[in-house]
């Protein structure tokens, strides 16, 4: 498939990304598009005749061949949609983009992704909360996505490069520049571990009206996105609920009630949109993580002395079982009251020794 005719895709008038797949879908690749006939073209589900007038080919073709020289120039990455490369997760939201364009060595996707977001006027508390959820966040072996900009997001990426954690941000302009220029020192150095992603061809400059399109890549190609400090009104906030909008699982750290700063995250966990966090193991608990094999410690076979009789037996039978253990066969194996081993096994979970599963199943730590 032509890369020229690839990237000529996102120059058509009048051609957003569901159309282009549309077209793509229909006609078989991008450069099918462009040979294609009007009255065949005219056969493609959501584009009718006002479109088809507009369709810009011969331009398109010739913005594209210049952006190929910059990209060449600036060995920059082309991902097309239908790319084995491209972040899987982002595919999976109708309003990916066609294409995007990379720099770097990220590998968009890797197991466990996670996106962090907040205020540009980042508190010393919240520079604090960064700094504490990447070097906890390291034993899980992420991808950090941010957006680059002033505040939590650049104190984000700057944690991750302390912690050798890949790092990626997402910008809302052409990777001809760096916006805020005051980030362009931290940038340089994410390209040797993460790196910078865009949507937009060279010469985009960062318009306002880009961010908050920004956001929904920084959304849609995480498994959670996490709100460290957030204002009431903002990007961090629009990105939260562009996650939500495509069923991720969105996280906050709260904040004093009179805080500006908190607002934001205290309006989302009080709305049930985002999740109360404290912490990288609240965040791993909830999505089903365990941590890297390099990163775990070396097995310590102690036993729990400070539970009860009752829970050391229920903690026992659930180590001993090969793999999580439901609640009725742990009443089945153990001569007690069901209200009993319910009570023992909070307990337990609460101080860390297990884990509960979907399905009343358990499983020790």
């Amino acid at each position: 498939m032509s890369q020229l005719h690839q990237i000529a895709l996102t120059f058509l008038k009048g051609i957003g990304p569901a159309s282009a797949k549309s077209l793509v879908s229909y006609l078989g690749d991008a450069e099918a598009v462009f040979k294609a006939s009007a009255s065949k073209i005219l056969k493609v589900p959501g584009v009718g005749e006002k479109k088809i007038s507009m369709l810009n080919f011969d331009e398109a073709l010739q913005k594209a061949a210049h952006e190929l020289k910059f990209i060449d120039k600036n060995e920059i990455d082309v991902i097309f949609y239908t790319d084995a490369r491209y972040p899987k997760r982002l595919k999976n939201c109708i309003d990916a983009p066609v294409l995007l364009y990379s720099k770097g060595n990220a590998d968009f996707n890797k197991q466990r992704v996670v996106s962090i977001v907040g205020t540009r006027n980042a508190t010393e508390y919240g520079k604090d909360l960064c700094r504490q959820l990447v070097e906890d966040l390291k034993q899980y072996d992420v991808l950090v996505l941010s957006g680059l900009a002033l505040g939590i997001d650049v104190a984000a990426h700057k944690e991750c490069l302390k912690n050798n954690v890949t790092t990626v941000g997402v910008v809302g302009h052409g990777l001809d520049r760096l916006y805020p220029a005051a980030n362009r020192a931290t940038a340089d150095k994410m390209l040797h571990n993460g790196g910078l992603l865009s949507e937009y061809p060279s010469g985009t400059i960062p318009d306002r009206e880009n961010f908050p399109e920004r956001n929904r890549i920084v959304a849609g190609m995480a498994d959670a996105t996490v709100v460290i400090e957030a204002g009431i009104k903002g990007g961090a906030l629009i990105t939260a609920e562009i996650a939500n909008s495509y069923n991720r699982d969105v996280f906050a750290f709260p904040g004093r009630v009179d805080d500006v700063y908190s607002e934001g995250c205290n309006f989302l966990i009080r709305h049930n949109k985002a999740a109360l966090l404290t912490c990288a193991a609240d965040l791993a608990y909830s999505l089903g993580w365990e941590r890297s094999e390099e990163n775990k410690p070396v097995e310590q076979f102690m036993l729990p002395f400070d539970l009860s009789a009752d829970e050391q037996t229920i903690f026992n039978v659930i180590q001993q079982h090969k793999g999580p253990v439901a609640i009725d066969d742990l009443s089945l194996k153990i001569n007690m009251p069901m209200s009993q081993i319910a009570m023992g096994l909070l307990n337990m979970e609460m101080q860390g020794y297990i884990r509960s599963l979907p399905g009343k199943m358990y499983k020790a730590l």
